[in-house]
């Protein structure tokens, strides 16, 4: 099985999914930050807590939009490639990648404090490095939580779900203990003096924001999740308003117990114990109390692991798949289903990091890394909703929009302000990282091109020419290059097979030989799967005859057989989903209704082609004498593109023609136009008069014509005709129709001339 079609299996259910998210944010904010919140804002940080929700709650919504349209391993790294390409890609896939292994072994030394408590440990002496107890009971709890996440999912999710149910159930019986022996009056002032009053409320947000980390992380694991459109939404959704309301209330708890003065870090260390023995020790039991909640400490560091660790190993798997980083890193065990090389990978990253030992300051800094990613998250939104792509159809839509997706990048960007400087410095560590990654490597092994690259470079007449120029920049440029052949007709296959075959040798690429059958509208495509055979007979013979034709270029080819109501719209829906760069398919006499061009007449008014088309009217196929016709354009140039290249292949002799009112024009302009092109030693013929009669002349001395497709609108093709087709029924010889994907207005498809 090939990398592109392994996919990941789905055992993840609603309650997995999110105790996924519960888990990982449940832990910093009770157990870690409350006494340095409490000094940063004082009762205030409980407000804090809240705007730490909301922010997070802008950012949850886009996340469930995206991921019920794009179930995809990777979550927010995914949708960010995908969205605003791969440079963005990679600084979302690293940030998030070193972000989460940083925080796994931060929660993972505290679950090894934990564990000090209750299993004495030694520590070692390794030469000049040593071990703490601490960081000894890390890396054995750090190798337990890494070989779960290896067995697989399912096994990962069940341990969730029971870890978050038993620390809840005793954080709530906590609260409940807590607030019965609160005095409110403690919280007044509300906005003490001394933290700044209300100003205080956004650094202490910048502090407390490490603890809604883990929403995100459900959508990482959304390829793995039964019924993602409804569950995902109110997994992410669902994990923020638990957390924030737990954490408002527990905070309230906390300064209604002990004075906020009493709780910073220079008074003590565990202000949820020294809280927790005298709730409980109201009732007789506060060595229980004490005993209970250093459990949900363990209980709690363990989920946060758990869960990043989980969390980051599928951004890496999702990266290599994007080719972003090694592709071996795909490769899905074979019992358990998991992205083993990728669990691994990350697994010896988390134990490096809990062998170095003090990394708190990076793990804060992977908050950071964090803000960076939902602020490109939101921002990936925007783009999918604005370039109207017709594969993007999510389940549940953000409300509100754009309101939502907007304040989301500007309050996720905008909190970054209120970090320590070091800790943003580190982050923009990995983010120029990230960056010198993919042009350094990425970007000559990458494929996939973003939508927002795409839209501005099919609309670049409409763009700022800086615009232009980045989007171009940023493309990727590694990656095969893939031309995809629609076969129906075996008497054409050997034709078409021929000419791909033969510019994918020069590109040095790939052929993807597709075979669409076809099911009536009343017979459904799973049925029609099963019994494709009672559809076409010996459906198969045309695509191995296409692979054992091929493969005489000495070129990679695969095929693919696709199940369809459609036919002729089912070609350009596959060269989308197999990244095609060029189509090269046989002639349909205006089967479609959009005569002289290659798509159909509504996908001419509301679309833009998915890559470069050639359309081939077979009469054999003879590369030795090609004639080019060309009055400039995008078509044109596709033209030359090809005749270039089966000039290499076959040493074809090439005429360039050009009609022009005035001979000296037009060989002024077709010597520069060769020259641009690459065709300077190519044949130049100028010709005045009727452009018909001028290309069926130069047609008679050729073996193959390449044209370009007709700019006149669609109203003035079926009205008045189109010189093409014109063309096409008046000479003899094949030809070649080259259409390049270009934006135009509305107006001009229908009426340009």
């Amino acid at each position: 099985m090939s990398a592109g079609d392994e996919e990941l299996a789905k055992d993840l259910g609603l309650l997995s999914a999110l105790t996924i998210g519960v888990g990982t944010m449940i832990g910093a904010g009770i157990f870690v930050l409350p006494g340095q919140a409490a000094a940063a804002a004082g009762p205030a940080v409980a407000l804090s807590f809240v705007v730490g929700g909301v922010i997070s709650l802008f950012t949850a919504l886009s996340a469930s939009e995206l991921g019920t349209a794009m179930p995809k391993a990777g979550g927010s790294y995914y949708y960010v490639n995908h969205a605003l390409g791969p440079l963005f890609g990679s600084v979302a896939g690293w940030g998030n990648w070193m972000g989460l292994a940083f925080a796994s072994a931060f929660y993972t030394l505290g679950f090894g404090e934990y564990l000090a408590t209750f299993l004495p440990l030694p520590a070692l002496a390794l030469g000049p490095v040593g071990l703490s107890e601490f960081q000894l009971g890390a890396l054995l709890a750090g190798t337990a939580f890494i070989a779960v996440n290896y067995v697989g999912a399912k096994e990962t999710g069940s341990v969730q779900v029971v870890i978050v149910t038993i620390l809840v159930g005793i954080l709530t019986l906590f609260s409940i203990l807590g607030f019965l022996q609160a005095d409110i009056s403690t919280l007044r002032p509300f906005f003490p003096t001394e933290t700044g009053g209300a100003t205080a409320i956004l650094p202490a947000t910048g502090l407390v924001f490490v603890s809604f980390l883990g929403f995100a992380k459900i959508t990482t694991v959304a390829e793995e999740l039964k019924n993602p459109g409804r569950n995902l939404p109110l997994a992410v959704v669902g994990s923020v308003l638990i957390v924030t309301v737990m954490y408002a209330i527990i905070m309230v708890v906390l300064m209604g117990v002990i004075n906020w003065r009493q709780l910073g870090p220079e008074f003590t260390t565990t202000p949820v114990l020294d809280v927790a023995e005298i709730a409980f020790g109201t009732i007789g039991i506060a060595g229980i109390g004490v005993g209970l909640l250093t459990f949900a400490g363990l209980l709690a560091t363990a989920s946060s692991a758990n869960a990043s660790i989980l969390a980051s190993s599928r951004i890496n798997f999702a990266m290599g798949r994007d080719k972003l980083i090694s592709n071996k890193l795909n490769a899905i065990h074979p019992n358990f289903a998991t992205p083993y090389r990728s669990i691994a990978v990350t697994g010896v990253l988390i134990l490096l990091f809990i062998a170095i030992g003090n990394i708190k300051v990076l793990a804060k800094a992977g908050s950071v890394l964090h803000l960076i990613v939902y602020g490109l998250l939101n921002l990936a939104l925007i783009v999918m909703r604005e370039a109207d792509v017709p594969e993007y159809q999510p389940d549940f839509e953000v409300p509100l929009y754009p309101v939502v997706p907007a304040l989301g990048a500007i309050s996720s960007f905008g909190l970054i302000a209120f970090m320590e400087p070091i800790e943003i410095g580190l982050s923009l560590v990995f983010v120029v990282g990230g960056l010198v990654w993919y042009l350094a490597y990425a970007r000559n092994k990458a494929e996939k091109k973003g939508i927002l690259s795409q839209y501005i470079l099919n609309r670049a007449d409409e763009m700022p020419a800086t615009a232009v120029s980045a989007a171009s920049k940023a493309q990727p440029d590694g990656g095969e290059y893939r031309v995809m052949v629609p076969l129906a007709n075996p008497r054409t296959e050997k034709d078409l097979i021929t000419l791909a075959s033969a510019i994918a040798k020069q590109r040095g690429g790939t052929v993807d030989a597709v075979h669409i059958v076809t099911a009536p509208d009343q017979t459904a495509l799973q049925y029609a799967a099963d019994h494709v055979d009672e559809l076409e007979e010996d459906y198969h013979k045309v695509l191995d005859k296409a692979k054992r034709d091929a493969e005489t270029f000495g070129v990679n080819v695969e095929t693919h057989t696709i199940l369809s109501h459609r036919l002729f719209e089912e070609i350009f829906d596959a060269a989308r989903d197999h990244q095609a760069d060029l189509v090269v398919m046989g002639w349909e006499d205006n089967t479609h209704g959009a005569p002289g061009r290659v798509e159909s007449a509504l996908d001419e008014l509301t679309d833009v082609l998915p890559c470069d088309f050639l359309v081939m009217k077979d009469r054999g196929f003879e590369p030795e004498e090609i004639l080019v016709p060309t009055a400039g354009g995008p078509d044109s140039d596709l033209s030359a593109e090809v005749a270039k290249l089966l000039q290499r292949e076959y040493g074809s002799q090439v005429t360039l023609l050009h009609v022009a009112d005035s001979r000296d024009e037009g060989e002024a302009f077709l010597e520069a136009w060769a020259e641009e092109h690459g065709l300077g030693d190519a044949t130049l013929r100028v010709e005045t008069g009727e452009v018909e009669a001028a290309i069926e002349r130069a047609a008679a001395d050729s073996s193959m014509v390449i044209i370009g497709a007709t700019e006149r609108g669609l109203l003035s093709r079926l009205f008045r005709g189109s010189l093409v087709l014109e063309v096409v029924d008046d000479i003899e010889c094949p030809v070649l129709l080259a259409e390049r994907p270009r934006a135009r207005g509305v107006l001009d498809r229908l009426t340009g001339d």
